[in-house]
C-alpha cells in the first residue's frame, strides 16, 4: 500500500495539470471579451495599418460652415430675383441658399483654386465651422460624359497639392473626386490607373489635418464586395471613409444600410457621409434630373454614436445634371428645378 506521501506525490501532478488548464481557459475568455468590448466593430485584424477614425464632431468641428456669398450659386440667383423685385422667387431659393452646401473645385487652373479655397476657408473661421470641399478634376472626368473634363494627366496630383497647401490647417473636409471609383464598373478604360492615382492624391492629402472621404457609389451602382476591394486600392486605409449618394436621390435609411455593409467588407471601420441634397422624395427612375425629386433633410452632423459622421448637401440644389429631360448642360443653374426641389422638399 503506498504511503500517504506517495499518495500526494502521485495525485499532484494531474492537480497541477488541471489548475493550468482552468487558468488558461479563463485567460483566453478574458481576451475574447475585451477584444468584443474594445475593438471597434468591424475593426480590420489582418496588419493591414489603417488610420485612427475620428469621431463626427472632430471631423465637422463646430459644424457645417456655410459659403461664403461669392461661392454661394443658389445665393446669387436669390439676390439676382429680389433684384428683379419677384420677392416670391427669391424667397423659394433663399430655402436652398440658406443651407451649408459643399464647395466643389473644378477649375483646372491652380490659381483659381487657392483663391477659391481660401476664400471659402476664410469665412468658415469667421463662423467657427468646418468647410466641405468637393475635388472633381480628375482626368477623363465623367468618362467623357455630360461633366466631362478634368485636368491632364500630368497635371492632377500638382493641381492636388495646390489645394493642399491652400487648405492645409484649416481642419476642412474633402471629398475625393465623386464617381471616380464607382464608373470603373461601367468604364473600363480606368482602370487600375485611375485607383492608383487617387492612391497618390490621398497620399498628398495626409497629414494635413483634413478630414477626407474617397468615392463609394451607391446602392445600386458596384457590388460590395468589387467596392470594397477598389477602396483599398485607392488608400482608404489612410481616409476617414468614404462618401456615398452624391448627386443622386436614394433615401437615407437605403444608403445607410448600404454603406454599413460596405464599411463591413472593407474592414478597419471606415466612416461615411450621405448627399442628402435632393433626395427627399427617393429614387425617380433616374440619377439624371429626375422629374419629382425633391430637397432632403436639411444637412447636419451626427451625434457619432454610428460610423455615419454627417448628412450632407454635396450637390447644389438647382445646378444641372446635364441635357438630359430638359436640362441645360451639367453644373448650370436651372431655376424651374430648383424651385421644383423646393416645393417636393422633405417636410418633418
Amino acid at each position: 500500500m503506498p504511503s500517504v506521501e506517495g499518495t500526494r506525490a502521485g495525485r499532484s501532478p494531474g492537480r497541477r495539470q488541471w489548475t493550468w488548464i482552468g487558468i488558461a481557459a479563463v485567460v483566453v475568455a478574458a481576451l475574447v471579451t475585451t477584444l468584443v468590448l474594445v475593438l471597434p466593430r468591424g475593426a480590420d485584424t489582418s496588419g493591414r495599418h489603417v488610420a485612427e477614425r475620428r469621431t463626427a464632431s472632430q471631423a465637422f468641428p463646430g459644424g457645417l460652415a456655410r459659403q461664403p456669398s461669392d461661392q454661394n450659386q443658389p445665393g446669387k440667383q436669390e439676390s439676382a430675383a429680389r433684384a428683379h423685385g419677384d420677392a416670391a422667387t427669391a424667397r423659394q431659393i433663399a430655402v436652398i441658399a440658406g443651407q451649408p452646401i459643399a464647395t466643389w473645385l473644378t477649375n483646372t487652373s491652380v490659381s483659381a483654386t487657392r483663391a477659391t479655397i481660401r476664400d471659402v476657408v476664410r469665412s468658415a473661421e469667421q463662423q467657427r465651422k468646418t468647410p466641405v470641399f468637393v475635388l472633381y478634376n480628375v482626368p477623363d472626368r465623367d468618362c467623357g460624359s455630360f461633366s466631362k473634363g478634368g485636368t491632364e494627366a500630368d497635371a492632377y496630383l500638382p493641381w492636388v497639392r495646390a489645394a493642399v497647401r491652400a487648405m492645409a490647417g484649416s481642419r476642412a473636409v474633402v471629398l475625393v473626386e465623386p464617381d471616380s471609383i464607382a464608373q470603373i464598373h461601367v468604364c473600363k478604360r480606368l482602370g487600375q490607373g485611375r485607383l492608383e492615382l487617387l492612391r497618390k492624391a490621398v497620399g498628398e492629402l495626409a497629414g494635413h489635418g483634413l478630414t477626407v472621404y474617397l468615392d463609394g457609389g451607391n446602392e445600386n451602382r458596384v457590388p460590395t464586395a468589387t467596392m470594397a476591394k477598389w477602396l483599398r486600392s485607392a488608400g482608404i486605409d489612410r481616409t476617414q471613409g468614404f462618401f456615398t449618394n452624391v448627386s443622386n436621390f436614394y433615401r437615407v435609411d437605403q444608403e445607410r444600410a448600404y454603406a454599413d455593409r460596405l464599411a463591413d467588407a472593407v474592414g478597419g471601420d471606415p466612416h461615411f457621409v450621405i448627399d442628402v441634397s435632393r433626395n427627399g422624395q427617393g429614387w425617380r427612375g433616374t440619377w439624371c434630373n429626375p422629374q419629382g425629386a425633391g430637397l432632403g433633410q436639411p444637412p447636419h452632423v451626427t451625434r457619432g454614436s454610428t460610423r455615419l459622421d454627417a448628412l450632407l448637401w454635396v450637390k447644389t440644389p438647382g445646378l444641372s445634371d446635364g441635357t438630359c429631360n430638359g436640362g441645360p448642360a451639367a453644373g448650370q443653374w436651372w431655376e424651374s428645378y430648383a424651385l421644383a426641389l423646393v416645393e417636393n422638399r422633405k417636410r418633418d
